[in-house]
């Protein structure tokens, strides 16, 4: 017997189009089946975590090495997830989301996470949004403009990130408890969708952020399956993409992949989520884990190398996709801007494509001919690189966490710009836009995150910065009061006061708080 379901958000326009009785009951069968499991599983992070910070380590499971070393592979790609080259990263807004499908990218990640304010109002109409999208109805009319899909271009392949497990999901309650936001996100998306995108010739993919254990990727195929079950879907339609975002995910890529299988299209290298789980995960276990200023840590860090590595081996080994991490930059009105952010694009994505990953991401449909360009070079007329297994590569435990060999160093300037940006994205994100351009970059969830966390690690271990300060409580308030006075003029006071109060909260609370987005969540829903 299904639970109860109350839907206590505001009415949405065209809300009851997505919000109907079978949809509602649908969800209640998912949160009867998997929210007990997802809540248990959100324990067992903490008991994982603590042993990490007694031990200052983390390792491949022995009780899993059966897995790693076995004969196995994925599902096949479904024909219109064969070529990823270049993957095009936003909210589900209307106009990003007609955007993104006109920007000659292979891939649209509509994004329910991390570049999105879970209000009330974006959750439900982005859900009308897929549904437009989906059926090629999608336009809009806005500031005596008119903006529609083209016809000349082949549109992108939509794939949904809904929320990780931790994010809930207020404004529906299914009995006495309230909804889990990723279940939220997928039912809705999957009901609806799933078999006109198959009439279509494309299926129901999704990208899943922020999970830390083969277990939880285990979860998430139950849920495919009892929903493919449900709706009378051939098993094995759905396509999972899985971000390695966390720290302890990245020891158990393998695992992860075969508890997918038959639903698993590849892993993708989430740099800046997986900067901040490797702060937030070591942030008590000592020195040698103290990160230098977010901009000196590159990909070409010995750590950051390690990990990226592994996962093209990994997938290759499995026969599935590997596709690297964000091109954040957006193009300028400034030349010589321009001039050096597409040199170290040009850089990073060559980098990429020369280490054997299938596609990577950009932000902005000005940047998406670059990246195409960089790995039109390395694949040619090929749909990706799952033919170079990387047999030579071979990742050790002590290699995925030498933190201690980044070059680079912790900078007063450094600071300030942490305390800058992370106060400009809450406040952004608090006034209903996840995807934030600042200084040039689109930023998301994961910037304040990696600002935030860096800065409560550097108080934690008393980090002397360049200009022989250490870093103290008091000095990131005076810090954080010189960035309120700047951004005065700037941020609106009813979003600026609530994102410094905030920011303060999460980056100075004497116990460290997992997600920001957590008590952000409280002051929007």
């Amino acid at each position: 017997m299904s639970s109860e379901v109350q839907v206590l958000g505001d009415p949405v326009e065209r809300g009851d189009e997505i919000l109907t009785p079978e949809a509602l009951a649908f969800l209640a069968g998912l949160h009867d089946a998997f929210a007990g499991r997802r809540d248990e599983l959100l324990q067992a992070r903490s008991k994982r975590r603590e042993e990490a910070r007694a031990t200052g380590k983390l390792d491949f499971l022995p009780e899993t090495k059966e897995i790693r070393d076995g004969d196995w592979q994925v599902a096949g790609a479904p024909e219109a997830l064969r070529d990823r080259r270049v993957e095009i990263t936003g909210p589900t807004d209307r106009k990003m989301t007609i955007n993104a499908l006109n920007s000659g990218a292979k891939v649209w990640l509509a994004d329910l996470e991390d570049a999105n304010t879970p209000h009330w109002h974006n959750v439900v109409s982005g859900q009308v949004n897929l549904h437009d999208a989906i059926r090629e109805t999608i336009t809009l009319e806005s500031g005596g403009k008119s903006y529609a899909l083209k016809d000349d271009v082949e549109h992108a392949t939509i794939v949904v990130r809904p929320r990780g497990w931790h994010l809930p999901e207020s404004h529906l309650k299914f009995g006495d408890r309230e909804g889990v936001g990723a279940l939220v996100d997928f039912g809705l998306h999957f009901f609806h969708n799933a078999a006109e995108l198959l009439k279509r010739g494309k299926g129901p993919y999704y990208y899943l952020p922020k999970m830390e254990s083969h277990l939880e990727a285990r979860l998430w195929n139950d849920v495919f399956t009892h929903a493919e079950k449900t709706l009378g879907i051939e098993h094995g339609t759905v396509r999972a993409t899985v971000l390695i975002e966390t720290i302890p995910a990245a020891f158990e890529m393998e695992e992860i992949l075969y508890e997918l299988r038959e639903h698993a299209s590849g892993l993708n290298a989430g740099r800046w989520d997986y900067l901040f789980s490797v702060i937030k995960y070591f942030r008590d276990a000592g020195e040698k884990f103290v990160l230098p200023d977010r901009n000196s840590v590159t990909m070409t860090a010995p750590f950051m190398r390690a990990y990226t590595e592994l996962l093209v081996r990994t997938c290759h080994k499995r026969g599935a996709f590997a596709i690297g991490g964000m091109a954040a930059f957006i193009p300028s009105k400034d030349p010589e801007t321009n001039k050096g952010a597409f040199e170290k694009v040009h850089a990073d994505k060559s980098r990429e494509a020369g280490d054997g990953f299938d596609g990577s991401w950009v932000a902005h449909p000005g940047m998406v001919e670059l990246c195409k360009e960089e790995f039109d070079k390395v694949l040619g007329e090929q749909p990706n690189q799952l033919g170079r297994t990387r047999d030579e590569v071979s990742v050790t435990a002590d290699q995925l966490l030498d933190v201690a060999s980044t070059p680079g160093g912790a900078t007063a300037a450094g600071l300030r710009a942490a305390v800058d940006v992370g106060v400009r994205y809450i406040a952004s994100w608090l006034g209903g836009n996840g995807a934030a351009a600042i200084h040039n970059l689109m930023e998301d969830a994961a910037t304040a995150e990696i600002s935030r966390s860096q800065i409560w690690q550097w108080v934690k271990n008393g980090t002397t910065l360049d200009s022989g300060d250490v870093v103290t409580s008091e000095l990131v308030r005076g810090v954080l009061a010189d960035v309120r006075g700047e951004l005065a003029g700037e941020l609106k006071p009813e979003l600026l006061e609530p994102a410094v109060e905030l920011f303060e909260q999460v980056a100075l609370a004497e116990e460290f708080p997992d997600f920001l987005t957590l008590p952000a969540y409280e002051k929007i829903k």
